[in-house]
């Protein structure tokens, strides 16, 4: 499917994922409408797009907490430029610490961006593309939102939400009978981003991104890719794939893989880190970044994965072997 002249809204394109997914669909000569908090990054991410065929841009500095805020977001995108083809509600933020340290100012902030911004975004965007009868809405979910973590407790309830809200929409659209208007989740593994040293942090210790670490770049392909090839659901990245399916046919064990690899490898034994908010509250200055520094912590996390994933497949048959060969009681 063609892409030239679609309009796309990204919220969260200040950095990461989100700036990575409007620059992948401004190289395919979309239109493409950047949301965040911070304008100054904004504008860098509007520069980088304005070097892909000249692709057009508009910058809204968007509070997505705030449903005022994102409606007028989505008028300000039909203003401009007549439709809106693709929303990806990107945005979102994260609270690392035990469950009672994280402050609960900080464990609803999380909440309002990554659930409620989603929903907000959700209500601005399909009203358009039920009236023009076409478009698709990508909501960024993650592995944590099949297979939570510690540590994270608001990020994981956040992301199981968003999985939720996408299936839930898929039904309604169904059950409707609307034809061309279409929602996906994607759910990356860990992916090199500031996401990490801008996440408020509880835990005593340094937050770093928990092996194997995968390319924002590579997140983006998939998100364009959905719009012509479109899926209720995506797993972005091998070791994300692997845990999801240990989820489904071994959900005890994927629990235990993933709090034995949090413990292990999200947080450093040996750096110690002061209590601070991040991002959460006031968004981090500068102009913004694609990457956060994290990718060559992966190949060894790889190979662990794999092994473990091995495991599982070997004792889930062996299971099913025993149960086809059991004596009726």
């Amino acid at each position: 499917m063609g892409l030239r002249d679609h309009v796309v809204v990204v919220t969260g394109a200040s950095s990461g994922i989100g700036r990575a997914t409007a620059e992948a669909f401004a190289r395919k000569g979309c239109a493409v409408v950047l949301a965040a908090r911070r304008e100054e990054a904004l504008e860098a991410a509007a520069r980088e797009c304005g070097r892909h065929r000249g692709a057009r841009t508009l910058v809204v500095p968007t509070d997505t907490t705030d449903a005022g805020a994102v409606e007028q977001l989505a008028r300000r995108a039909v203003a401009e430029f007549g439709r809106i083809d693709v929303w990806v509600n990107n945005a979102a933020v994260n609270a690392f610490g035990r469950f009672e340290d994280v402050p609960l100012e900080d464990f609803r902030k999380v909440l309002d961006v990554n659930v409620m911004g989603y929903v907000h975004g959700a209500r601005a965007a399909l009203p358009v593309m039920r009236a023009q009868g076409t478009g698709t809405l990508v909501n960024v979910s993650s592995i944590v939102g099949a297979v939570a973590q510690p540590y994270s407790h608001p990020y994981g309830m956040s992301k199981h939400a968003v999985r939720g809200l996408g299936s839930s929409l898929r039904q309604q659209l169904r059950v409707e009978g609307v034809k061309g208007v279409h929602v996906c989740t994607v759910m990356p593994a860990t992916i090199d981003t500031p996401h990490f040293q801008q996440a408020a942090n509880y835990t005593g210790r340094k937050v770093v991104a928990m092996p194997p670490v995968y390319t924002p770049e590579r997140v983006a392909r998939e998100i364009v890719a959905l719009v012509g090839r479109l899926r209720r659901e995506v797993v972005v990245g091998p070791a994300g794939r692997a845990l999801v399916r240990q989820s489904r046919i071994m959900p005890g064990f994927a629990e235990r893989a993933m709090a034995r690899q949090t413990e292990k490898g999200h947080l450093d034994h040996g750096e110690a880190a002061p209590a601070t908010h991040g991002a959460l509250h006031v968004p981090a200055p500068g102009e913004g970044a694609v990457h956060g520094g994290w990718h060559g912590r992966r190949r060894t996390a790889v190979r662990r994965t794999a092994v473990a994933a091995a495991l599982a497949g070997a004792a889930v048959t062996a299971g099913r072997r025993l149960t086809r060969g059991a004596a009726p009681a």
